[in-house]
């Protein structure tokens, strides 16, 4: 398990990548949870009121979670698709790319987070 706390996309897409590289998973698979991972962490920045939210990465029996904790309290849910509109698309993305993806409300706030079953 990793624990983070940046509000750098670097850091938490190099910290991700380096773990996911360690327990050799396919580089496509790296790439998608990289995306998803900056998609969630955006988004904790523009709707969670957050600068600076919390990672979680963690492996168990073959399955990555990550979540990102923000401090609104509010839960996200996929806009209507408009392709015209130049946003909207992040948590479509996430649920393409990703096995499961949801959110576990807290106290203060909430995880937004995804799995990714298997590395190969």
């Amino acid at each position: 398990m990793c624990n983070l706390n940046s509000p750098s996309l670097t850091l938490s897409r190099d910290t991700l990548h380096d773990a996911l590289t360690l327990v050799s998973w396919h580089p496509s698979r790296i790439a998608d949870a990289q995306l998803c991972l900056v998609e969630l962490i955006v988004n904790a920045w523009r709707h969670g009121d957050t600068p600076s939210p919390g990672v979680v990465i963690l492996f168990r029996d073959n399955t990555l979670r990550v979540g990102v904790s923000d401090r609104s309290s509010v839960l996200p849910e996929p806009r209507s698709l408009d392709p015209l509109s130049e946003s909207g698309r992040g948590l479509h993305l996430v649920a393409g790319l990703t096995h499961r993806w949801g959110v576990s409300p807290q106290k203060l706030g909430k995880i937004v987070w995804f799995e990714l079953d298997g590395g190969v």
